[in-house]
């Protein structure tokens, strides 16, 4: 009785030892280092392996684990070897598990060989092999739970391993996304320009961290200052790269910098986009991507607008004095689709109180509880309606976003990025007429 109890306790220690480096392990490796002395002692065996697997099924190879080193060196050489097809070609359990147990029971000879699987959330982790020369040497059922008990620890520590490495990489890519949706966001503009006679406003929502809509407010002349840039025209940008994610916002930001370089040119807003289209056309069919894109110019002097569009959604235009939305477009083709590619040019001439739209598509495609879009006819009326209430640019682009939200629904995330930018001519401010005597000049009340 005193040899049992003597036995059972160094059982139970073997196994809380174990139990604890399961909870306190920091290095996976040293723990399975652990797991076939501790397999071997508590099993009273000759010596013991543990061959790991990767998620994906490959041997982990720098982590096969034997004791003694001499006694299972040939069996661990011939895995190490073993080529990756040969295992991940295998269908299931059992038949990763008969691969295994053959080449083991073939390189350590005549010996009596046990083995357990080591599993964890019904994946196959590993295999956990015991194996004895003794004559005499019983597989009893205690020892069977033990060494069931045993691969089941080390199952729970092969699966917390990969949940921490997986934790680890989402992590980092957080970092990086969070780094390129910063970078990101200083290259979109940080404040609306001061151009005379005008009030923007502008937001750019993405789906992801990292979206692919892009707008703009670019002088064409730089080198101007204070009232004389005010009054300079400006170049006035939406666009969109297909896709979404990091992809895109980095083709994005590339479109950005061949752009300001070439709005520098002061060409018309169609040669603009000719130019653009042949700059960008190597790099978008590597990426098999394309881009649309609005481009305009304003004059704030004689408030003329001129636009070009690379198959972007069409502006809306809404005209104070005849109380009705128009739409801005030209004819053109995507920017990246094919080299040569010709684009048309519209002009407008804006009256005061007037109201300019520019917005992606991920507006008016952006989906309710119903299923249906927010679509263009529906974003009209929005627009119509409060450009009539007589509000600044800022109050117009808070309103259609809040109805926006309210279509998709406040816990419904967008699933494309939403851009929009508002201008909006000042009203003129008429002065009363003064009465003037008969020699011109006002009468005294």
């Amino acid at each position: 009785m005193d040899s049992l109890s003597r036995e059972q306790r160094r059982n139970q220690e073997l196994i809380a030892s174990l139990a604890f480096l399961l909870r306190s392990f920091t290095n996976i490796g040293r723990f399975l280092e652990v797991v076939p002395l501790v397999v071997s002692q508590l099993m009273e065996a000759d010596g013991s392996l543990l061959v790991p697997l990767h998620e994906d099924g490959k041997l982990w190879r720098d982590q096969l684990q034997a004791v003694p080193q001499e006694r299972c060196s040939e069996a661990l050489r011939q895995l190490a070897a073993a080529p990756d097809s040969e295992l991940t070609a295998l269908q299931g359990e059992a038949s990763v598990a008969a691969w295994l147990d053959q080449r083991i029971g073939r390189t350590l000879g005549e010996v009596q060989l046990f083995a357990t699987s080591v599993m964890a959330r019904s994946q196959l982790h590993g295999r956990l092999y015991v194996f004895s020369r003794r004559e005499g040497y019983g597989w009893s059922e205690i020892r069977r739970r033990h060494l069931q008990l045993v691969a089941d620890l080390c199952g729970v520590a092969l699966e917390s391993d990969g949940l921490q490495q997986n934790l680890r990489r989402h992590q980092r890519l957080d970092r990086q996304l969070s780094i390129g949706a910063e970078i990101q966001a200083q290259l979109l503009p940080d404040r609306c320009p001061v151009i005379e006679g005008v009030e923007l406003a502008a937001r750019c929502r993405p789906a992801y961290e990292v979206g692919g809509d892009y707008y703009d407010f670019i002088p064409t002349q730089p080198n101007l200052q204070g009232k004389q840039l005010e009054q300079a025209r400006w170049a006035l940008v939406m666009g969109d790269v297909m896709g979404k994610g990091v992809p895109a916002g980095l083709l994005m930001t590339l479109l950005r910098g061949m752009l300001r370089a070439e709005v520098l040119s002061g060409l018309a807003p169609d040669r603009i986009l000719q130019d653009l289209n042949q700059l960008a056309q190597q790099d978008l069919a590597r990426s098999h991507r394309f881009v649309t894109l609005f481009y305009s110019d304003y004059d704030p002097l004689s408030r003329l607008l001129r636009y070009a569009n690379a198959a972007h959604n069409p502006p809306l235009l809404w005209r104070r004095r005849a109380n009705r939305v128009e739409r801005l477009d030209a004819p053109g083709l995507l920017i990246g689709l094919q080299r040569h590619a010709d684009y048309g040019v519209g002009e407008s001439v804006l009256d005061p109180g007037d109201v300019a739209l520019l917005y992606t598509d991920g507006v008016t495609e952006a989906t309710g509880f119903s299923g249906d879009r927010f679509d263009e006819e529906r974003l009209q009326r929005s627009f119509h309606g409060v450009c009539r209430s007589g509000v600044g640019a800022q109050a117009i682009l808070d309103h259609l976003f809040a109805r926006l939200d309210r279509f998709v629904g406040a816990d419904r995330q967008l699933e494309d990025d939403a851009s929009m930018v508002v201008l909006k001519l000042r009203d003129e401010v008429l002065l009363p007429s003064l009465p003037v005597g008969s020699g011109g000049s006002p009468m005294a009340s």
